[in-house]
């Protein structure tokens, strides 16, 4: 068997050593209840636009999201209970290994619960957990139709009501107005709305509240799509708001609605990988089986090269976001380097899925339409994860405020290892104000590729890395080209690649990762950056100078044909490997 074939999720393999027995218990439990139901369910609940009611039902019974998504302080006692986001990755990619919408559930229930940890309404809290247990899933009211996720000009407005300053003397204050792209918005017990009031005006005026999905002001108008998913739109109409529904105000309520959705970006990496693992899985049992013009579909050597291609990705995709969790659970406020990882996650991880789904479909053709596949749906959705929680484009310029400290001014840091212990993240509700990105400092990114130099592409990426350090030295963008978007994007995916890198060798280095996989990663690494700097020598506004930087950047990845053989047979391995229950 292939030294690397354990690296993709098997449901009929998993038992995961690093999580404690009873969160293994808990997912084993999930796999179980999805492998029961069976592929022809899951599909047909999937084609037929099935709200997942039968899938909260288990959470209710299990206790799964109480368990994985309350913190500590409000666990009543249960050690089991907290914000674990080791574990909570591996719930997200199971979740999305047997279908999106089951992921979504989760996904907007953590977006809901944001605004309510990070405040300081301890009955509102008290009332979250005891929802949770009682199976209850959460929305976060923020986008509307007009705005979209802009914070800064919402049109859900609070009214002084006059009736009191608590719940007992009536509330104090009654929202009215529209929220658009809610999840849950139909069934959820508490729906975290963010809104401005009408007699404060400014950041002062932000409010976040909490509002029930059945009260009767409370009207649910649709679902936006056609699907499992409900994604809601809805109205309140001169809904009360009491003292104890409010969570924050002011700036607070502005910094809770960004770091809310830096805890919810993390969740569509691992959701995406779930997606693309299970699709893989059919794509090689399918090619590896299938004979084509007499021969197998997978001798053809544009077939051997795509799934090569998929699967280096999908590890490459794997890796950064296992080793972006360390960084995660290690942060406090002397240490806030997740706040590029988190954005990398969201916007570099999630276009990778997509490539890996098109790479495989390129080789499964018209089977990956086959309502009977998993690959059809996971093909019609894995385009959702880049979109959500802003564009790539948002996030991608997110990064590029980080890129000064990055590659020019690196601080010291001890060393974080691997963070899989079973310990409750708060500092996820406590990040503190919403801003200062450009002020974070790293870790010097070069060692570890120093270090890893002897593998042949490792080498030559790192090439790249420098030339690029270099363009920002003697041709970095001028002013008109910095608020050039389009311009600056390239520049954005080009550094990407390089926190990409880092990342992904520092995983590698801590998980022994074979040789042959790291190096054709890398391979990967030094093709994508090519793409890059001819698409930057392409741009209207480049220079002469950046332009000659950009066709010298060029590199021809180091071929090896053995080594390339040796990764083809790990993918080989995969056939057969993983078919759900039908």
């Amino acid at each position: 068997m292939p030294t690397s074939s354990g690296l993709l999720l098997n449901p009929h393999t998993f038992a995961p050593a690093h999580l404690d027995p009873e969160s293994r218990r808990q997912l084993r439990a999930l796999i179980d209840w999805f492998e029961d139901r069976g592929k022809v369910r899951l599909l047909r609940d999937d084609l037929e636009a099935t709200w997942v009611s039968d899938f909260l039902d288990f959470v209710e019974r299990e206790r799964l999201f109480a368990t994985f998504l309350t913190p500590s302080e409000f666990a009543g006692g249960d050690p089991n209970k907290r914000w674990d986001t080791s574990r909570n990755a591996v719930l997200s990619e199971i979740l999305g290994f047997y279908g999106l919408s089951y992921w979504y559930a989760e996904q907007v229930t953590i977006l809901g619960l944001g605004p309510i940890w990070q405040s300081d309404n301890v009955k509102a809290k008290e009332k979250a957990a005891a929802q949770l247990e009682a199976g209850g899933v959460m929305a976060f009211g923020l986008s509307e139709r007009e705005h979209g996720a802009d914070i800064y000009n919402t049109d859900l407005l609070l009214t002084p009501a006059g009736e009191g300053s608590g719940a007992q003397e009536g509330p104090v204050f009654r929202a009215s107005g529209e929220k658009y792209y809610i999840g849950n918005g139909n069934v959820a017990g508490m729906v975290s709305v963010f809104s401005r009031r009408t007699d404060v005006d400014g950041a002062e005026g932000y409010v976040w509240f909490v509002a029930d999905s059945a009260h009767e002001n409370y009207e649910l108008i649709d679902n936006v799509v056609h699907g499992q998913m409900f994604v809601s739109n809805f109205r309140l109409n001169d809904y009360p708001v009491y003292e104890e529904d409010i969570l924050c105000t002011g700036p607070e309520a502005f910094s809770a609605a960004l770091n809310t959705v830096n805890v919810g970006k993390f969740n569509l990496c691992s959701g995406s990988i779930g997606m693309c693992e299970h699709a893989f899985y059919e794509a090689i049992t399918h090619a590896n089986n299938r004979i084509l013009y007499g021969n197998p579909v997978t001798d053809f050597p544009h077939v051997r090269a795509s799934f090569v291609d998929a699967y280096t990705r999908l590890i490459a995709m794997k890796l950064f976001s296992d080793r972006a969790i360390d960084y995660f659970r290690s942060a406090g406020l002397e240490d806030r380097r997740y706040l590029l990882f988190n954005p990398v996650t969201k916007s570099k991880v999630t276009s990778e899925g997509e490539k890996v789904i098109t790479l495989l479909w390129d080789v499964l053709a018209a089977k990956g339409f086959e309502k009977n596949t998993y690959f059809s749906e996971a093909a019609r959705l894995i385009g959702a994860l880049p979109r959500l929680e802003g564009t790539v484009h948002v996030n991608v310029a997110q990064i590029l405020k980080f890129m000064p400290n990055y590659m020019f001014n690196p601080a010291g840091y001890p060393e974080i290892g691997t963070r899989s212990d079973p310990a409750d993240d708060v500092f996820f509700w406590s990040q503190g104000p919403a801003r200062g990105a450009s002020k974070v400092q790293f870790a010097d990114w070069a060692p570890v590729y120093d270090r890893h130099c002897d593998v042949p592409n490792v080498a030559r990426f790192y090439e790249q890395a420098n030339a690029f350090k270099a363009l920002l030295t003697a041709a970095a963008p001028d002013a008109d080209q910095q608020a050039d978007l389009d311009f600056v994007l390239v520049v954005g995916h080009l550094f990407t690649l390089v926190v990409y890198g880092q990342l992904i060798l520092e995983q590698a280095e801590l998980t022994g990762l074979d040789r042959d996989l790291l190096d054709q990663i890398f391979d990967v690494q030094v093709r994508d950056f090519s793409a890059y700097a001819i698409a930057l020598h392409g741009k209207p506004s480049s220079t002469p100078s950046q332009q000659a930087w950009a066709l010298s950047a060029v590199r021809k990845p180091v071929p090896d044909a053995d080594r390339f053989g040796r990764v083809w047979e790990q993918v080989r391995g995969y056939d057969g490997a993983y078919e759900m229950r039908p």
